[in-house]
């Protein structure tokens, strides 16, 4: 089935097919089974897509707005034209494990315990986010802007960090391996 221009409200289920420019509101879509769906240039606002099986799905220009995202597995999507963008969301314990996602930008969300481990966020933009345990081993972020992130620990020795921006109220998240006190 292909879709195309709709707005969807209220969904607590959702027929496979694709999605091109379609609107999802308020939508309680957690555990739901989104194997093989496709989303083309979609927006998703104030959804719960929380512990959603996403094999092979396909999220190509997808913006994610005040959603519930928790413990999904990225890395299972179609990484064919994978592209994304998520403002104001939950993605604690969501893993995007060796995906690679380079310019991606994460505005206010809540990232605790979420695996960046071997992926690719070179260009990615951190603004006002939380990543308390976030998972950063073998990652790529040159270029990322860190700026404004909270609660991180990112070892320089084991990320590729050239070029990417910190500011000097968190820069301790690059020392924390090390048990250095930096005072005020």
């Amino acid at each position: 089935m292909f879709f195309t221009g709709q707005t969807f409200e209220a969904l607590d289920a959702i027929d496979l097919g694709e999605y091109e420019l379609c609107r999802f509101e308020d939508g309680a879509l957690s555990r739901a089974d989104l194997s093989n769906f496709e989303f083309s240039e979609c927006t998703f606002v104030n959804c719960d897509l929380s512990m959603a099986t996403l094999h092979r799905t396909s999220f190509h220009r997808v913006a994610f707005v005040n959603c519930k995202l928790m413990g999904l597995h990225f890395e299972a999507c179609n990484t064919f034209s994978l592209e994304m963008q998520f403002e104001g969301c939950n993605l604690d314990f969501s893993s995007f494990f060796r995906l690679k996602l380079p310019g991606t930008t994460f505005k206010n969300c809540k990232m605790e315990s979420v695996d960046f481990s071997e992926s690719d966020f070179s260009k990615a933009v951190f603004d006002e986010c939380t990543l308390s345990n976030a998972q950063f081993d073998q990652t790529r972020l040159e270029r990322a802007d860190f700026r404004t992130a909270h609660d991180f620990s990112i070892d320089p020795a084991q990320n590729m960090v050239a070029k990417a921006q910190f500011s000097k109220h968190n820069v301790a998240g690059l020392l924390r391996k090390y048990g250095v006190v930096i005072a005020d």
